[in-house]
């Protein structure tokens, strides 16, 4: 059974008090998407959290996100059946008129209010809520189970209350998700039965990495990935060589987008950005250049190399994991890991940051013999560079899926981030 089911009610519910004030998370998924202090490379000074609040504690919300369940593959072919099913649901549903939407107003367990109403109508519309109340205006123990069960399938933290973003999945029309559901099944059947025994799926809409093995989730992690403006391909390669503790060489969309705009408003004021960042600049032969020589008006700053060495500050952290694309693209790991508290992580220039990555290293590394997770852990603190090419190089895929079944009837649902659904807007809003 799928652990969005799964859900323990008693422990979450000890969490209801410190996340009566969740609502006030009402920032959106655009504005995080263009906030400055999301850019891949992390100028000294800017805070990498910029949602948190001081105003009460947000563990367990920080936990959910972080690290999701493992629940079924997303690309498996058991999921084909059940997203036939959720089709002809939906279709259904939205032959009836849809569902009516609901009001933005936060409702929560031992709420009286005829919005809750409306939303059992709704929860009862999607499956969520198993059976009609007694009392229809009345937020009772079967409500909090059902939008606990939504939130979860939509991606959102199983908090129970109905904050913005969970008004704003909810008021998702039917034709939308039918929509959303049928694009779907197309990307899914892609796939057909073709999948190796062993592979990575880094699943964009959701921000989560998949490691697969004999249809099963090894492991999944929580990512971040491209901006909306920055978007992350859709791509199948095959991971072939890590990175231990590496050099960052910064990557055209950073230096036109990031660096150079830094380096011009830095030198107005008569300061060096590539001292201050421990950034160094080569010329076309490989030759480092004096960085107070370094004109960062001149459109030739655009052919200069820029890397930066191992440390706190290099935006990969301890490890870069590689694989053949035409985009420059690539997964690895980062100095810092607030951002995966965060519901919404489109926030990286399009390469994938990966939560608990020596894990995944680990994985990876199985047919290369003598590799164990101490030993990766050594080259974290040491700090020691390493590069190792995979004996057997595993199949990877960068998908864009933002609605499945699967085996247990569970319909998972994620925004429509760039916005390739055909329905607008409106699935990629919360």
């Amino acid at each position: 059974m799928s652990n969005i089911w799964m859900i323990e009610t008693r422990t979450l519910a000890r969490h209801i008090g410190a996340l009566a004030l969740v609502a006030v998370l009402t920032t959106t998924g655009a504005a995080l998407a263009n906030d400055p202090t999301n850019s891949w490379i992390r100028f000294a000074g800017q805070k990498t959290d910029s949602t948190a609040s001081p105003d009460y504690d947000r563990s367990f919300i920080k936990e959910w996100e972080a690290n999701p369940p493992k629940g079924f593959p997303t690309l498996s072919a058991g999921n084909i059946e059940p997203m036939k099913i959720a089709i002809k649901r939906y279709a259904e549903i939205a032959e009836r008129g849809g569902w009516q939407p609901l009001p933005e107003v936060v409702l929560s367990p031992g709420t009286a209010n005829s919005a809750v109403g409306i939303l059992k109508a709704r929860l009862l519309s999607s499956g969520d809520l198993k059976e009609p109340s007694s009392q229809p205006d009345y937020y009772d123990f079967y409500t909090e189970k059902a939008v606990k069960r939504f939130q979860a399938s939509n991606g959102l933290t199983p908090t129970g209350i109905t904050d913005k973003r969970t008004i704003a999945a909810l008021n998702v029309p039917a034709a939308a998700r039918l929509r959303q559901l049928r694009a779907n099944l197309a990307r899914l059947q892609e796939f057909g039965r073709g999948l190796p025994k062993k592979y990575v799926v880094v699943n964009i809409p959701s921000a989560q990495i998949e490691a697969v093995e004999g249809d099963r989730v090894v492991s999944r992690h929580s990512g971040v990935v491209g901006k909306i403006d920055r978007p992350t391909p859709i791509l199948r390669s095959a991971v072939h060589e890590m990175n231990f503790n590496p050099v960052w060489t910064l990557p055209p969309t950073v230096i036109e987008k990031d660096l150079i705009p830094k380096g011009q408003d830095m030198q107005r004021k008569n300061q060096d950005v590539l001292a201050k960042f421990g950034i160094d600049a080569y010329d076309g032969n490989g030759r480092k250049l004096d960085s107070t020589k370094v004109d960062w008006k001149s459109g030739a700053t655009r052919n200069l190399v820029f890397k930066q060495q191992p440390g706190k500050e290099n935006p990969l952290g301890f490890l870069k994991i590689n694989f053949h694309n035409n985009y420059s693209v690539y997964m690895h790991d980062t100095p810092s890991d607030t951002i995966f508290g965060r519901n919404f992580r489109a926030a990286s220039s399009g390469c994938v940051r990966v939560l608990g990555i020596e894990h995944l290293a680990n994985w990876l590394l199985a047919d290369n013999g003598g590799w164990t997770a101490e030993k990766i852990e050594g080259l974290k603190k040491s700090g020691e560079r390493q590069n190792v090419t995979l004996k057997r190089p595993v199949p990877l895929y960068f998908v864009y899926v933002t609605a499945w079944a699967t085996e247990d009837g569970i319909v998972n649902f994620r925004r429509d981030l760039y916005q390739k659904d055909g329905v607008g807007a409106v699935a990629g809003a919360y």
